[in-house]
């Protein structure tokens, strides 16, 4: 039986791919921040743990409970994140920090965590949730952008410095998801920006954050790109990057055969619907 260790787990993404891959005869460590999530998850029959990706303390304990119950682990998703949105001059340091607090350096030390035992018994699989915005940024979304661009380059640089190995390294890039993400990032907008700025128009932001009006048409269920989740971690050969919706599938094409001046109109006049 393969062993995955999953962080952020409460809802969404990880929530889904926690429970596919049980079905799928994986042993599943899910982990989530909040004590009431991980109980919740626990009366569902998963395996949880209570982790705090900004906390080392966590992970170490995390670990040293995998090595314990279960001594090997095939797979590690870091999949805990969230979205700051605002334009660059209206976050605060103190926001920005925090969003790579959780979204950077909380994937960045479960990676360190992970390594050491993947080294040991020499073999193993890393797969990251980046976002379409790890690559083709959109506008009022600065500290969210950046954060996933890190997460970008710091898997490209793990899979040149693996290579020749057994451990493998894979980026997950969504695009629009059905799923709680945006009410949280709604909840970090209001909380740190200030959306009568004379920096930007946030009108367009906030009705989509909020869900008014029609929702995305491209948009897919957790379900769907869990089910891109397991196919990463299940094949022999996984590939450098796993691209969900068509919008991520478009925009790498877009980024790829366009001029950066075109390209950047298109982001413009897109950005009220992504």
């Amino acid at each position: 039986m393969k062993t995955i260790f999953i962080t952020g787990c409460s809802s969404g993404i990880g929530y889904a791919t926690a429970h596919l891959l049980k079905q799928q005869g994986w042993r599943v460590i899910a982990s989530c921040r909040q004590a009431q999530d991980v109980q919740r998850l626990q009366s569902e029959g998963l395996e949880c743990l209570q982790v705090d990706v900004r906390c080392s303390e966590d992970y170490r304990a995390a670990i040293a409970y995998i090595q314990r119950e279960v001594g090997t682990l095939d797979a590690f998703f870091a999949n805990a994140g969230f979205g700051q949105n605002g334009a660059v001059d209206d976050v605060s340091l103190a926001a920005i920090k925090a969003q790579f607090d959780t979204n950077v350096f909380g994937t960045w030390d479960g990676i360190l965590h992970v390594l050491p035992l993947f080294r040991q018994q020499g073999f193993g699989r890393i797969l990251v949730n980046s976002s379409v915005l790890g690559f083709a940024a959109m506008s009022l979304r600065a500290p969210y952008n950046s954060s996933k661009f890190a997460l970008e380059g710091l898997c490209d640089t793990l899979r040149l410095e693996l290579h020749g190995t057994s451990i493998h390294v894979s980026l997950l890039q969504p695009g629009p998801i059905k799923s709680r993400f945006r009410d949280n990032t709604l909840q970090h907008f209001l909380a740190h920006v200030n959306p009568d700025s004379p920096h930007a128009n946030y009108t367009g932001l906030l009705k989509r954050l909020r869900g008014e009006g029609k929702p995305h048409p491209l948009a897919l269920s957790s379900e769907a790109c869990a089910a891109v989740c397991a196919q990463a971690l299940n094949t022999p050969r996984p590939k450098a990057r796993y691209r969900v919706t068509m919008v991520t599938h478009s925009l790498a094409y877009l980024k790829r055969a366009l001029p950066t001046v075109l390209l950047d109109r298109l982001l413009i006049g897109g950005n009220d619907k992504a």
